[in-house]
């Protein structure tokens, strides 16, 4: 049973033990992301996140402290999106101490070193080159800018090049101390906690300081025709995203979306893998996930198709969006989709980073956290009706989106397909 308590410095501690682990998780969740910078700072989230590893006054350098961490055999990462930034360590719950100390000394006493900030333009900026030549990858954020345009919440988490090269000791400072405060940040500790929780982060982070937080701008639905965004490339293959407009984290129809989901592009038997890949042959890879902000979400499908062939999966993608506002899942696939996941749900939560993430995660984005039985519960509580009505509301011709990488110039072309009314059942 997880445990939330707000501490008396503003940080939000939440436990989630574990039985039958030997390891433990300590999460720091930080509610900023590229949604929160401006057009000079954008890709500053997420260079900070790299800076935090290159040394601070107790542990000089890189080496330090990832030599600290592999010599017990911990295993660590960090992660920045576009609206919460996260720090983790999974350890030998007997380690614990380490890994709290080494994660608030990272966060609370990183030097920022300038010669330390000029290599680590090179490696960001080949990050970004590896992003923008691996079009499976890169298509999530040409969709994101499809849907939210010139705006930070449609800009790339990475940053552009020019802003990267641009950045000074000075950026990063400001940034982190308007950013980073206790009242935006979750410490999550999961796995074998058979210690005082509440001391250790009392102890490592009682210098978490209050900031001047600058909140994001919010995102503003207003779409009244079908968009397209091209990204020219030329390649033998065309990555598509096509989806629409759905709705933010915590709202009431944010599970049955993800049922949605999964039924139409969630496993290898679902409805599109099944009519893409294995009956027409058009793709290696066809997917549907479902994405929700605090103030926004989406539904999109994606697949590596034959340029020549992309018509005609469009087609496909947007007949099966069109069956579900048409036709009620039966009650073998509905409850399939729920035993689905459940099963996958179970198998994830077995590990303790997995756990930390389910409870942090939801801190950040969510009013109200769900423990897994909650989940569970409101799984099971969705009819074939629910699943209509959803689908009925999303899939209209006005709110689809499709963003495209291949060798494409023509927006008007593919905004003609667009069109539910077009699609034939």
């Amino acid at each position: 049973m997880h445990r939330q308590k707000k501490l008396s410095n503003g940080l939000n501690l939440i436990t989630a033990p574990m039985a039958g682990t030997k390891t433990a998780v300590i999460l720091v969740m930080v509610g900023t992301g590229s949604k929160y910078e401006s057009r000079q700072n954008n890709g500053i989230s997420h260079f900070l996140e790299h800076m935090f590893f290159k040394g601070t006054k107790k542990r000089p350098n890189t080496q330090l402290i990832a030599g600290e961490l592999d010599g017990v055999g911990a295993e660590y990462n960090a992660f920045t999106s576009k609206e919460y930034t996260g720090y983790w360590v999974k350890i030998d719950s007997a380690k614990i101490k380490l890994a709290a100390d080494i994660v608030s000394d990272m966060l609370l006493n990183s030097k920022f070193d300038p010669a330390e900030i000029e290599r680590e333009k090179g490696a960001i900026i080949e990050e970004i080159n590896m992003y923008h030549d691996n079009p499976m990858m890169y298509i999530e954020d040409v969709f994101e800018t499809c849907l939210y345009g010139d705006t930070p919440a449609g800009w790339d988490v990475i940053g552009r090049k020019d802003n990267i090269k641009l950045f000074k000791r000075e950026d990063f400072i400001k940034y982190f101390k308007t950013q980073y405060c206790p009242e935006n940040t979750v410490i999550c500790l999961a796995g074998n906690i058979n210690f005082k929780a509440e001391k250790l982060v009392k102890d490592y982070f009682v210098n978490f300081s209050k900031a001047d937080f600058k909140d994001k701008l919010a995102v503003k639905e207003n779409q009244t025709i079908p968009q397209v965004k091209l990204h020219y490339k030329k390649t033998n293959q065309a990555n598509l995203s096509l989806g629409a407009r759905t709705m933010p984290a915590g709202h009431k129809d944010e599970i049955v979306l993800k049922m949605i989901s999964i039924i139409l592009g969630g496993s290898m038997s679902s409805r599109l893998f099944t009519e893409v890949r294995e009956r027409r042959g058009l793709a290696y890879y066809v997917r549907t996930q479902a994405e929700h902000y605090t103030d926004s979400g989406y539904l999109t499908t994606q697949a590596g198709v034959p340029v020549d062939k992309i018509d005609e999966v469009i087609k496909v993608i947007l007949n099966e969006y069109k069956k579900l506002t048409k036709t009620l899942v039966s009650k073998k696939e509905l409850d399939r989709t729920k035993d689905l996941i459940r099963g996958r749900s179970t198998i994830q939560l077995e590990s303790s980073d997995s756990m930390a993430s389910w409870y942090g995660r939801q801190a950040v984005l969510r009013k109200k956290i769900h423990s897994p039985e909650e989940f569970f519960k409101k799984i099971d509580k969705i009819s074939a009706q629910d699943i209509r009505g959803v689908a009925k509301e999303i899939f209209v011709s006005k709110g689809l989106n499709l963003a495209v990488i291949g060798p494409f110039r023509d927006e008007k072309k593919f905004g003609k397909d667009l069109n539910f009314s077009l699609i034939r059942r």
